[in-house]
């Protein structure tokens, strides 16, 4: 081998660098050899007939030296040779062992405490022998306090312990990983990782400490949840950690796992996760629910971003009392009359047709789970929904199967208030969703139901007021008939987008002597009930004026009169008369725009008319213009909504106009339309009166 080499005096094996060879030592694999432990043979007359080679590191003395002689001269101080020779006698006649600390003297002249072990050895011819074992004291006891605390800190370690052998059966577990697994630790010994492990990843773990055994490097810190037998309603998280055990030489033993419950870190976790979802949800909620004051439209958006996140399947519904903006005493028992706003859920699911259809009516008894959440204005939460609570949940019989079916297993009722009325009600179901509905769900609900009733409560207000204006707007519109005397004609009046009020818009169609029509349009500028009002008063005296016959300017010359006696208003006005027998429009301006003409094959045109100031300016004469109209033409007149946007010229407007005008001859209902939908936008603040006019043959 490389680095010996032979003597050629005594073909020994000697090391390159003169020593004799001696195989170098084995690094040590057991506690004997950690600790050193030595052996001798003393025979009857106390000396040395067998040393080993430990008992040469413990002592100092080597084989040549200790072998033949006396044992108590060779090490032992001479104040204890009495006392070892006593002991020694005992050994050899009794054959009682003996067990203690004995201070020895080393070959180098200290003094060294040792552990011996002393017993008798006989052979096969009868001659006794003492055999002695020694171990350094110190180290032994150094050794032993190890153990004692390795000991206690596995058996009060808080951290469940493992040791598993190579075919990961547990070799030893502590009192901690015990209480974990629920199983004994005694009971543990022998058994497979498996048996005792109730976690649904097991076969992960196994594999992992698989993994640990073959390479050597450790797996720290891995995560696992699941539910122990001790405490199965609950959710647990432990910190699994693997480690490959190993002798001094290498020799694998087995694995270590050591396991640290982190419930509480992962529950506080886990509840902080759920805040930060629950304030997510509300910010949403915040941009994502009320954004139009329609109150359907509201609704189902309160039900968008309920689902899935907090509720498999969402009701939204409304009292049609509040709907309807009636203040009704809430009784304290009986039925309540419900409209449905809107209906969601996550997947598909019978509880949709157990659940009333978006805008259908029901009734529902003072018994049922929604009615008593609206009658106490508090909700109503039902966590684990069993066969007596579907009757009070459903509508009927039919729809109690349908939620059964559904597997419906959670049900929260949260009331809809705004301004301390109750609208209606949040229906919210789990189906999928496995966990129970509980108290953060109750409060989550809760802001998110207020939020949206607020926004639910000024839409059904705006809407009843928009609704209660555009009743009275189209009061003060005439009613005309479609043909007049040489004359074919459709009009519309459409209120503003973005307001719920009433404006001063109108037109008006009026029959005059010898068969003539006057078509007049006007715009009041604001809004509101004196707008409105303003509106009829001119609109009035605008007929009794054209009932005098007088001419267009001298109809607007008296109505500038009556605009400068009323509060601040700027009023624009048209007024027209259309003479069938000779074909000829008088047209007079009041500050308003120009009306649009259309003839079949030329380009349509706005009349050029002088501009004029508007009504209530006072002194400011008024100038009618003459304009010929055939057969077939077509005349469009209009208030300022339908051109007028914030973001385009009026120009440009104009232009539009007349680009929807290149077929004259379409029905003028469809004119009207294709008028009012090309160019009239949903965020438009102004409302539009038209009034368009075709000519006939008389």
């Amino acid at each position: 081998m490389e680095g010996l080499e032979e003597d050629p005096m005594t073909s020994d094996p000697v090391r390159s660098d003169g020593d004799p060879y001696r195989p170098e030592t084995p690094p040590p694999t057991g506690l004997l050899d950690v600790l050193s432990v030595s052996a001798m043979v003393v025979d009857a007359d106390g000396r040395i007939v067998f040393w080993t080679p430990q008992a040469e590191d413990l002592i100092g003395y080597t084989a040549q030296e200790a072998l033949g002689r006396y044992a108590a001269r060779l090490f032992i101080h001479p104040e204890h040779l009495k006392a070892v020779a006593k002991l020694f006698a005992e050994v050899l006649e009794t054959g009682r062992s003996w067990a203690g600390a004995f201070p020895i003297r080393h070959k180098d002249g200290s003094t060294r405490l040792m552990e011996f072990r002393n017993m008798r050895l006989q052979d096969d011819l009868g001659d006794v022998y003492a055999l002695g074992i020694a171990a350094d004291h110190t180290l032994l006891q150094r050794v032993e306090t190890d153990l004692a605390l390795c000991e206690r800190l596995i058996n009060q370690s808080p951290i469940g312990l493992a040791l598993l052998d190579p075919d990961l059966r547990y070799l030893l577990v502590n009192p901690a990983l015990a209480t974990i697994d629920g199983v004994p630790a005694e009971d543990h010994v022998g058994r497979l990782l498996g048996e005792t492990l109730l976690l649904p990843d097991v076969d992960t773990i196994e594999s992992a400490l698989r993994q640990v055994l073959t390479t050597g490097t450790p797996l720290l810190d891995q995560y696992h949840v699941g539910r122990p037998p001790t405490d199965p309603d609950h959710e647990h998280a432990w910190s699994l950690s693997f480690y490959r055990l190993e002798d001094p030489g290498g020799r694998v033993l087995g694995a270590a796992a050591s396991v640290v419950d982190v419930t509480e870190r992962h529950r506080a976790a886990a509840e902080a996760d759920r805040a930060r979802r629950r304030l997510a949800l509300i910010a949403e909620a915040s941009t994502q629910v009320g954004t139009t004051l329609e109150v359907e439209r509201t609704a189902h958006e309160l039900a968008e971003i309920a689902v899935p996140r907090l509720a498999d399947v969402v009701a939204v519904d409304v009292l049609d009392s509040a709907l309807a903006c009636r203040r009704a005493r809430r009784p304290d028992n009986g039925p309540e009359l419900f409209r449905a706003l809107a209906l969601k859920a996550g997947h598909v699911t019978p509880a949709m047709r157990a659940a009333d259809a978006p805008g259908d009516l029901a009734a529902y008894d003072g018994d049922r789970l929604v009615t008593l959440c609206v009658h106490t204005a508090r909700p109503v939460l039902v966590r684990h929904v069993g066969d007596r609570d579907l009757p009070r949940i459903a509508r009927d019989a039919e729809a109690g199967a349908l939620l059964a079916r559904a597997g419906v297993h959670s049900y929260l009722a949260v009331p809809l208030i705004a301004h301390g009325e109750v609208l209606g009600a949040l229906d919210l179901k789990r189906t999928r969703n496995p966990l129970p509905f509980d108290e953060d769900d109750v409060i989550l609900a809760t802001e998110l139901a207020g939020r949206a009733a607020v926004a639910i409560d000024n839409a059904r207000w705006f809407q009843s007021v928009r609704n209660t204006a555009l009743t009275l707007q189209r009061s003060l519109l005439p009613d005309h008939a479609p043909r007049h005397t040489g004359l074919e004609l459709a009009s519309r009046y459409q209120p503003a987008q973005a307001t719920s009020e009433v404006g001063g818009d109108w037109y008006d169609v009026i029959p005059l002597t010898e068969d003539k029509t006057a078509l007049v349009v006007g715009d009041v500028m604001g809004n509101g009930i004196d707008a409105a009002a303003t509106m009829g008063r001119l609109r009035t005296a605008t007929c009794a004026y054209a009932d005098l016959d007088l001419p267009p300017g001298a109809v607007l010359q008296h109505l500038d009169k009556i605009t400068c006696d009323l509060e601040h208003y700027i009023v624009t006005c048209l007024y027209a008369v259309f003479d069938p027998r000779t074909g000829q429009c008088l047209v007079a301006n009041a500050g308003h725009m120009p009306p649009a003409l259309a003839r079949p094959g030329r380009r349509p045109r706005l009349l050029e008319l002088p501009t004029g100031a508007p009504l209530g300016v006072g002194g400011v004469p008024f100038e009618a213009t003459t304009t010929e109209l055939a057969p077939g033409d077509l005349l469009v007149l209009y208030t300022d909504g339908l051109v007028e946007t914030r973001h385009h010229s009026i120009d440009d407007r104009l232009e539009a106009l007349l680009s929807f005008l290149d077929e004259p001859d379409r029905p003028l209902e469809e004119i009207c339309d294709l008028l009012l939908y090309g160019l009239r936008h949903p965020e438009d603040h102004d409302d539009v009166a038209l009034l368009v006019a075709r000519t006939t043959v008389a």
